[in-house]
Formats: structure tokens, sequence, C-alpha cells
């Protein structure tokens, strides 16, 4: 019987310390989309159907530099270059903020607006509620939640202004790879 018990206790042990080890949801996302640095992706607007600055352009994502606590995505809307996905890991939280130029790289006034996930999310999708500084610079996104969506095909980046019909989302194909882009606004080639 004593050997039955320590045989039960030294499973539970490993078992407890494997479970220990795996990744955790948001650091799962992380990795997700590190391994799609350096490739570039197209994509469509799918809400709202219709959208005068979206709508009937080429839309396309870079995920174009990558580090263990940050990464930078540039997102086109046809010739403009001026919007850059800054995603950063912290504290196993993720953060969104967008970085907005013109074209000679000088800061947008509204720029680095955004949020973090108030929890570590689930492996394929992270949400990110508008922050103070968000609140601050654009009252009305006060309300703002962003999400970003991860599979194997695809990569969506939503937006809900909670309390309004305000919604956005965009669906990029990650099935196919496609030029790498110029840098965006602000960005040296390199």
């Amino acid at each position: 019987m004593y050997t039955r018990v320590k045989i039960s206790i030294s499973v539970f042990l490993i078992s407890f310390s494997t479970y220990g080890q795996e990744a955790s949801p948001s650091r799962q996302f992380w990795n997700a989309l590190q391994s799609h640095c350096g490739l570039a992706y197209e994509g469509v607007l799918t809400l709202p159907e219709e959208d005068e600055d979206f709508g009937g352009k080429r839309l396309l994502m870079h995920v174009r530099s990558c580090n263990e606590t940050e990464i930078k995505i540039p997102f086109f809307v046809g010739e403009d270059r001026s919007r850059t996905w800054i995603l950063t890991y912290k504290d196993d939280r993720i953060s969104l903020k967008h970085d907005h130029r013109h074209k000679d790289g000088t800061e947008d006034e509204i720029t680095f607006y955004g949020g973090t996930a108030t929890n570590v999310g689930k492996p394929d999708i992270q949400f990110f509620p508008a922050d103070v500084y968000t609140q601050t610079i654009i009252p009305a996104a006060a309300t703002n939640v962003w999400w970003i969506t991860l599979d194997d095909i695809t990569f969506t980046y939503n937006l809900k202004r909670l309390g309004t019909d305000r919604i956005f989302k965009i669906v990029m194909n990650l099935s196919t790879t496609v030029a790498t882009p110029d840098a965006p606004w602000g960005l040296k080639n390199d």
C-alpha cells in the first residue's frame, strides 16, 4: 500500500509540473502571431459592408518586426501607409496601440490609442478595452473594445464601440502571403 501511495503522488507531481509548464493563452497567442514575422497578407473589410475610407481599397498587413516584447504590424489601406498596430507583451498581458503617422513620418494628432487585455484571453483571441489615454484623446472612444482573432488561415482585427452601432472588422487571409510592402510612413525600409 505504501508503494501505491508513493506512485500516485509521483504521478500527480509529474502531471502538475507538466501543466505548470504549459504556456498561458496569451503566450500561445503571442507565439502564434510571431510565427508570421516578416510576412505580409492581404485582406478584406467585412463590417461595415460599405465604408468610404476602406471599401474597395487593397488592405494589406505586414508583420514587420518582432521581438520578445513587441510586434509591429503596419496596416495599409490602398496607398495610405499611415497605420501601424503595435502589440506589446508584458506580465502575461498583451496591449494593442495604434500608431498613426503623416507622409513625412511625423505623428498624427491622434495616435497611440488602444488598450491592454484585462486577462490572459485565449490562444486564438485577445480583447483590448480602451485605456484611460484613449479616453483622454478620443472621448467618444471610451467604450471601444478591440479584439484580434488568430487561427491557421485568418487574422481578424475588430472594433466595437459599446453602446453604439459602430462595428468594424477586417479579415486577413493568412493562407497566402503577398510581396513585402514598402515601409509604413515614419519608418525606413530595411
